[in-house]
């Protein structure tokens, strides 16, 4: 049997979870026990689009956040409290929120446009 069937998850040691990072999500950074991601962002308005976007994505897997937010960023910071530490659902989770939050419809084929990015009316993210 494997550590997930007896419900005990995994927790990486430091040196693992800089590692991954590196390699699946460049952009998060390990703080102090958590992984970190700042977003920011073209207003009060594109902050409550993240919040509301990192929560419902959160509440969906059943693993929730910290946030700090601000007018112009969000900071999300992962951890599972009941672990202890970064398991596979921190950076399953992070993955995901990157996915949702960065994704550009202008940079892929199709009928989405993505927001007019010379438009100030229009600004959302601040992409990386």
């Amino acid at each position: 049997m494997s550590w997930r069937e007896y419900g005990i998850e995994y927790v990486y040691k430091n040196d693992e979870v800089e590692a991954r990072l590196i390699k699946d999500i460049p952009h998060w950074y390990l703080e102090n026990g958590w992984i970190r991601r700042k977003y920011k962002t073209s207003g009060w308005k594109s902050t409550l689009m993240v919040v509301n976007t990192v929560g419902h994505l959160a509440e969906a897997a059943f693993h929730h956040p910290d946030l700090t937010v601000s007018y112009g960023f969000v900071i999300v910071k992962l951890m599972n409290h009941s672990a202890k530490g970064i398991t596979d659902k921190d950076f399953e989770l992070a993955r995901k929120i990157e996915d949702v939050i960065m994704w550009q419809p202008s940079k892929e084929e199709g009928a989405l446009l993505g927001t007019p990015s010379e438009d100030s009316r229009f600004k959302y993210l601040k992409y990386d």
